[in-house]
């Protein structure tokens, strides 16, 4: 049983020692400094409402200096900073090379020479309270299998957790997340649906597509009735889950291989919306064969010819490969 004031708390072992590492860590990571009460004042003497508009500006300040500390470090270690993923770090020391992918208090290292990564881990060790969790195989939902021959990131274990959310993981599995050529409009028939629950499986959806280039499209399209979605949105978007049913497994390869060409595909359909007549774009991009960034997106404006439908889906294509 956890303990419920002060005083229960200092009489456990547990929870002392608990503390002392967490003071312990503190002061390592030089977050905040520990100083004595000052004599005869009170440490706190305030309103709900204060303590919990001040607690909400610790939370948006904390973030930043984790941040603005770390990149200094890095920095200093002769990183440097990509300027579009700015929580990617990249040193390159002649045939060496080392990148750095930052996601809060997590860090993945990837380096060509191992003694090097080996330096760095206990650089960073030394200077911030962290521990080696050893060859990535999950990471943000995503299990990552690592071969001699490549790497393959997948979904699998959340695509079975959101299955059983909305109770399709004994529903029979479909071949295709979409029917070829379907139309969808905001005026489709049936009975309004909840709007939190549509909302919650097209966010599952979205969330699929970080290594499931195959749902991109059918989930761009139904993401655009999220305000009022009907039962005829709902019905489809749960034969997407049926698709997903038979294809938990699928992921991305990204085969070993000395060739790191980049090759990018582009296309658009034709006013392919029914209720605003615009058209969507769509890209893909693979590195080794691998796909390493997709997109399908319903276009800003209304073209007026396949001509300019085509240009503006390329134009976006070229912008992310820039």
């Amino acid at each position: 049983m956890e303990p419920t004031s002060y005083l229960e708390a200092a009489q456990s072992k547990s929870w002392r020692s608990a503390m002392k590492e967490e003071l312990a860590m503190i002061e390592k990571n030089q977050t905040w400094k520990l100083v004595d009460r000052p004599e005869n004042r009170k440490v706190i003497r305030t309103e709900n409402a204060s303590i919990r508009a001040e607690n909400q500006s610790l939370k948006e300040k904390a973030p930043r200096a984790w941040y603005s500390r770390i990149n200094d470090h890095l920095l200093n270690l002769d990183f440097v900073r990509s300027p579009n993923e700015y929580t990617l770090y990249i040193r390159e020391a002649e045939d060496d090379l080392m990148i750095i992918s930052l996601y809060v208090d997590d860090l993945l290292v990837i380096g060509s020479n191992e003694t090097q990564v080996d330096e760095f881990k206990k650089s960073m060790q030394s200077e911030f309270e962290m521990t080696d969790l050893g060859g990535m195989s999950y990471f943000l939902g995503m299990e990552i299998d690592q071969h001699v021959d490549g790497i393959f990131v997948n979904l699998r274990r959340y695509a079975s957790e959101v299955l059983k959310k909305f109770c399709m993981e004994n529903c029979k599995p479909v071949n295709l997340p979409l029917v070829p050529n379907l139309k969808l409009s905001k005026n489709e028939d049936g009975e309004k649906v909840d709007e939190g629950l549509y909302r919650s499986l097209i966010g599952c959806l979205l969330y699929l597509t970080a290594t499931r280039p195959d749902l991109m499209y059918a989930t761009s399209l139904l993401s655009r009735f999220m305000s009022n979605p009907t039962e005829t949105h709902f019905k489809i978007a749960k034969s997407v889950l049926r698709y997903v049913t038979g294809s938990t497994d699928y992921g991305v390869w990204f085969k070993r291989s000395e060739d790191f060409s980049l090759i990018g595909y582009s296309d658009s359909d034709w006013a392919g919306s029914t209720d605003d007549m615009r058209s969507t774009s769509g890209f893909a991009f693979f590195m080794n064969h691998g796909a390493i960034c997709w997109l399908s997106r319903k276009q800003e404006t209304v073209a007026i010819s396949t001509a300019e439908v085509e240009y503006i889906s390329a134009t976006a294509a070229v912008n992310q490969a820039i």
